[in-house]
């Protein structure tokens, strides 16, 4: 039976992509901070091993003997691609047989600063191991989730731009296969959802399917500064509020047809998630 080192199972991704794994008999050791209370999955093939990304301490140890490793950095950190080169450095050390690093859809994109380290961060990787699967999702749908079935879609850019969210669940179905297929070696995959839509759209679909009136809103830049963003280290604050700019002019959208054709069927739709 194989078995996956999940870097960053304690988020939304990590969890999904473990979960993913493990139901297709894959065992998966989850790396999470020293000292976490985060939860992860919790299943018979899972099981926590600490790590801390930023020093590299436990890295060699959690590493140890796996045959693949799913590489996810926490969300705009400054040194991503420090922990890029660092676990592909041991990754190759190790002989890890499959690697997979969890990027994001345009991260050529020079509007919005935490997508070019992710293309920096896909470089040093392709450098290091050339068999490298890299996964370039779009936002999730499930970002948006929680506050429809609240009866509120609010965000900080324009109600009118286009995306195409993929289901997080679809992301992580591929992840799960690039460990356990042939084919996804050296491959650079965008993995966008089947529908552009706006937030009024989504806000529109979602009172449909939910049965009771969901309102979109946005919020101002500045309100969130204020307020959500308030609380951030000051990089993290900048960052966002740059992709909340760059989402305001022009959205992010991607091609379904890579995702279609790796799940052979159809991508989860907005309705049949909240369906669900």
């Amino acid at each position: 039976m194989p078995e996956v080192l999940v870097i960053g199972a304690a988020g939304k991704t990590g969890r999904a992509v473990t979960r993913a794994l493990a139901s297709r008999g894959v065992r998966v050791r989850a790396a999470v901070r020293p000292g976490s209370t985060s939860p992860v999955y919790a299943g018979p093939l899972a099981r926590a091993v600490p790590l801390d990304l930023e020093t590299g301490a436990g890295l060699a140890e959690a590493m140890a003997g796996v045959d693949g490793v799913h590489h996810l950095a926490p969300n705009v950190h400054p040194g991503e691609v420090a922990m890029a080169r660092r676990v592909a450095d041991a990754a190759v050390a190790q002989g890890v047989s499959r690697f997979v690093f969890h990027s994001v859809l345009h991260p050529e994109d020079a509007s919005m600063p935490h997508h070019l380290r992710k293309a920096e961060a896909e470089k040093v990787v392709r450098e290091r191991i050339a068999s490298a699967t890299i996964l370039r999702p779009a936002a999730y749908l499930q970002n948006l989730e929680g506050g429809v079935r609240a009866g509120l879609l609010e965000v900080p850019y324009s109600l009118d731009s286009r995306f195409t969210n993929v289901d997080l669940d679809d992301v992580a179905e591929v992840a799960a296969h690039a460990f356990i297929q042939d084919g996804y070696e050296g491959a650079t995959l965008d993995l966008a959802g089947p529908e552009t839509m706006t937030m009024r759209e989504m806000a529109a679909v979602a009172t449909e399917a939910l049965g009771h009136p969901v309102e979109a809103r946005e919020l101002p830049l500045d309100a969130w500064l204020a307020g959500a963003g308030s609380g951030l280290p000051e990089q993290a604050r900048n960052d966002l509020a740059a992709m909340f700019r760059s989402y305001d002019r022009g959205g992010l959208v991607g091609d379904c047809t890579t995702l279609r054709s790796l799940l052979g069927r159809a991508p989860r739709t907005w309705r049949e998630l909240l369906a669900s």
